[in-house]
């Protein structure tokens, strides 16, 4: 068993564009900027927000966040965002969902312009990451992908089971991994909560992205002998032994599949860091197309 490890590949990744951003200064260019929408004080995403604004200014780039109280209408949230559209010093966009219930997400992501949408949230580059055109593909499959690239792990010919079908996660993970790319070329089964024996198809996997949020969903009897494991999930379990009061659970038992893989993400440090990384990768392409 070995750990794809998130962080020290995020690193990597960061510290490339570091160079590249520092490169961008020496020549006069644009600096890339990514502005942040944050609505309320849910917990996990302001320590999700954090992270991604630590990340900028770790490798140079320009960042705004803006801060909204939960109560806000829909109608002045979606101005806010037209707003950041019209700013041409604005090369990234992203509104930290989930949202209040009385805010449409989805109207939210259709008003982001798909050149600035740096989450790959919009139908529009939704549609050619389908077709396989150039886009901003959504930041976790993205991260995923590069961090199954960065451990030059082969998947050519290998039989992928995704589980869950989010349009965050599950659907883009199965469309990314079945295309005509390195890594790619699998053979794609999305499985969810309608799947009729579950278990069945998982033990027929080589490789499993567990993308359910469902804590420890994955046990080492669903796991075939030499998996690779991917672990999307990220939930707050309560835990009154930890200072926080609570601990971080993936949707793999970890402690019993990771001795039955071949290669496994850790919780956290796994995918985590990956999806930071590919935000910043999509927001400096992003600066690099508009200028």
């Amino acid at each position: 068993m070995q750990i794809l490890d998130g962080k020290k590949a995020s690193q990597a990744i960061r510290d490339e564009l570091k160079i590249e951003v520092a490169q961008l200064s020496i020549e006069g260019k644009k600096i890339p900027h990514l502005a942040a929408v944050l609505v309320g004080t849910n917990g996990a995403s302001e320590t999700y927000v954090a992270a991604k604004v630590k990340a900028c200014e770790e490798v140079g780039f320009k960042s705004t966040l803006i801060r909204m109280e939960e109560e806000i209408t829909e109608n002045k949230l979606l101005e806010a965002i037209e707003a950041l559209n019209n700013d041409p010093d604005v090369d990234g966009i992203l509104v930290q969902l989930p949202l209040p219930g009385h805010i449409s997400e989805q109207k939210v992501i259709d008003t982001i312009d798909p050149d600035k949408d740096v989450d790959g949230f919009h139908p529009v580059n939704v549609g050619k990451m389908v077709q396989g055109l150039p886009t901003f593909v959504p930041a976790t499959p993205h991260g995923i992908m590069l961090l199954l690239e960065h451990y030059k792990i082969d998947t050519k010919g290998k039989h992928a089971v995704v589980i869950g079908r989010s349009n965050i996660v599950g659907r883009p993970m199965s469309v990314l991994l079945s295309g005509n790319t390195n890594p790619g070329n699998c053979t794609v089964t999305i499985c969810h909560s309608q799947t009729k024996d579950l278990k069945a198809f998982c033990l027929q996997a080589d490789i499993i992205v567990a993308a359910l949020g469902r804590p420890e969903f994955v046990t080492a009897d669903m796991v075939k002998e030499g998996a690779l494991i991917i672990d999307v999930g990220i939930t707050r379990v309560e835990d009154n032994t930890k200072k926080s009061g609570f601990k971080l659970k993936g949707d793999v038992q970890y402690e019993s599949v990771a001795p039955k893989s071949s290669w496994i993400t850790p919780v956290p440090g796994g995918v985590g860091p990956m999806t930071i990384a590919a935000l910043m990768k999509n927001t400096f392409r992003s600066c690099l197309q508009k200028n």
